[in-house]
């Protein structure tokens, strides 16, 4: 594809507005402070670049797994013959086809577009002023979708309001906790890029009161004694937080602590993303089937082609008057209901042909 061409930086020209009201601001120092305050007001309100510099472009591209993200800078037309470009690059090189009612393209600034469960959106703020510029305008955004705030909530509301879960009822206290506190951290600390984190509190909110009513329903109490039995404090680089919190305490060695919440709903601007290489998986291979990767009998040690033969219980190889067969002492032996033998011993255990001698 040459696209090549659209990803290279250019400046935007200057808006003609701005050089004028520059130069009427110039012209106005050492003035009545007055009117130097409407000029400012009009430059803040004016970019400084033009934005409908038909010379200005810029792509940029991000991709995670099978997921991707464009952010073009131009006209829609453009955007769309880049789409229809990919379309054509993905179908006729790898085979694969765009779909279309998730290949979009979305106004960033007045719509949000959806990326690894995020809402992407481009801040403009003229009123907002750090170190004497607008420094909002034209940066990223994440949001959290409400959708993710009302998928997240449906499991723990019944009728629309939070509910006991039935299926930790009978669980220790320890248990129900840890089960509430391991799925709301996991859902926080994965938004916590967003700029409106904050908006979590009615997940918060809901699965507290629904864990405070399953603990309620295990030990026949209400909400507000349970609540005021375990809620404890936890100090924070933002502060203390309230939390739900239980601990068992185990003779020399450390309690065991249960936490729900705790965790600040503020940005956390510096997040970085650790991939941890994990170990290898070493599994023991199991003992029946490295015994049949031997290929050797266990009853005459010969060799060859093997089957196995099997017993329910070792009960089961001692029968009322009758002497216990060789194979059968083999196997008690071992204490293994199973037995790895050659074809001819298998038959004779079965007693399918005349019996010959047996070495153990």
């Amino acid at each position: 594809m040459a696209l090549l061409s659209l990803l290279q930086d250019t400046a935007r020209i200057e808006e003609p507005r701005a050089a004028h009201v520059q130069a009427r601001r110039t012209s106005l120092n050492g003035s009545c402070p007055v009117k130097i305050e409407e000029p400012r007001k009009r430059q803040r309100c004016i970019p400084r670049g033009d934005p409908q510099d038909p010379h200005y472009r810029r792509l940029r591209y991000l991709r995670y797994a099978d997921d991707q993200l464009l952010g073009f800078t131009g006209p829609k037309a453009e955007a769309e013959r880049i789409k229809m470009r990919l379309a054509t690059f993905l179908r006729d090189d790898l085979s694969l086809e765009l779909s279309p009612d998730k290949t979009l393209i979305t106004h960033a600034r007045t719509s949000a577009a959806r990326f690894l469960g995020y809402e992407i959106t481009v801040h403009h703020a003229n009123q907002k002023i750090t170190g004497g510029r607008r420094a909002t305008n034209g940066v990223i955004g994440l949001r959290v979708p409400r959708e993710v705030i009302k998928a997240k909530s449906a499991p723990y509301l019944r009728r629309g309001q939070p509910a006991v879960r039935s299926w930790l009822v009978n669980c220790d206290d320890h248990t129900i906790v840890t089960t509430y506190g391991a799925e709301y951290r996991g859902l926080v600390n994965y938004y916590l890029l967003a700029g409106d984190v904050w908006r979590l509190n009615r997940v918060r909110w809901v699965m507290e009161t629904s864990m405070l009513k399953t603990l309620a329903c295990k030990h026949a109490s209400s909400v507000a004694k349970m609540a005021a039995r375990f809620r404890a404090s936890v100090d924070t680089p933002h502060g203390p937080r309230k939390c739900v919190q239980v601990s068992v305490e185990r003779a020399g060695r450390k309690a065991l602590t249960a936490r729900f919440g705790g965790i600040p709903l503020t940005r956390y601007k510096n997040a970085i993303l650790t991939d941890r290489r994990l170990p290898p998986l070493t599994s023991r291979r199991k003992e029946l089937i490295t015994r049949l990767l031997a290929g050797r009998c266990e009853m005459c040690q010969r060799p060859g082609e093997v089957e196995a033969h099997h017993v329910g219980k070792l009960a089961h190889l001692d029968k009322v008057g009758q002497p216990r067969p060789a194979w059968a002492e083999l196997m008690a032996r071992r204490r293994r209901k199973t037995l790895i033998v050659c074809v001819a011993c298998h038959d004779l255990i079965h007693a399918r042909r005349s019996p010959s001698t047996l070495t153990a």
